[in-house]
């Protein structure tokens, strides 16, 4: 089946999760180091477990739920009975660089891309998080050309599985959901979200198995599931 617009998650979607994460917290580590807080790894992911636990349950279903400068601003009160604006600044802007540095694609993506192209087919991210930190993924992994619209839970107020950040790229697009398809790494956020508005659904995992369909309950199913992303060629342009 063809559609007239694709809707993507980012994260784990796009590009794998995982290393980039690693990669982000050891940065973060040796900021804290350089500025003198003196801490193991073992530490250090408590410390980052318990702040990131805390920031969930007091912003949950907000775009802060998800902002590292909250984590270790958090962290750095914990550990040090402090608040330091410039360490806790450095700190989450160093988890960040760290992140980027390990950011690819993944396999099959620009070709995908490609075909929706030549297909016609319009493409948005909906994802979940800050419109700053998505911006510069996108810049990083040298797609932002290849967006049609980018739709944050920052920006419109609700986190996905909401119907709004599904609904305002269906509004951009001036697309019904039986126009669209929807491709996420997430069977709650991005399944079962897309599935509630009316959208056509892709399961792909960038670092991780796609869940079996008997673990997952009837909300989440989605419509395809895609062991590789270059498949997303056969079912959506």
């Amino acid at each position: 089946m063809s559609y007239e617009a694709v809707c993507f998650d980012l994260d784990n979607t796009l590009y794998p999760y995982a290393p980039c994460n690693e990669a982000g917290k050891r940065a973060a580590l040796e900021a804290f180091r350089e500025r003198g807080y003196e801490m193991d790894r073992e530490a250090f992911d408590e410390l980052y477990a318990t702040a990131r636990r805390e920031a969930k349950r007091e912003v949950r279903g907000t775009a802060a739920s998800h902002s590292r400068h909250i984590y270790f601003s958090r962290a750095l009160e914990r550990h040090a009975d402090e608040h330091d604006a410039a360490d806790a600044l450095a700190i989450g802007d160093a988890y960040w660089e760290g992140y980027a540095s390990e950011m690819s694609l993944c396999d099959g993506v620009e070709r995908v891309f490609d075909s929706l192209a030549a297909a016609g087919v319009e493409v948005a991210v909906v994802t979940n998080l800050t419109t700053r930190v998505q911006l510069q993924k996108l810049s990083r992994l040298a797609i932002d050309d290849r967006i049609d619209r980018l739709v944050t839970s920052e920006a419109v107020g609700r986190e996905k599985p909401s119907a709004l950040p599904f609904t305002t790229a269906l509004a951009a697009f001036d697309r019904r959901p039986s126009e669209a398809l929807m491709v996420g790494d997430n069977a709650d956020a991005d399944v079962a979200g897309a599935n509630a508005v009316g959208m056509d659904t892709a399961l792909f995992v960038a670092d991780g198995e796609t869940p079996a369909r008997e673990d997952l309950p009837d909300h989440q199913q989605p419509d395809y599931r895609l062991d590789a992303f270059a498949e997303l060629t056969e079912v959506a342009a």
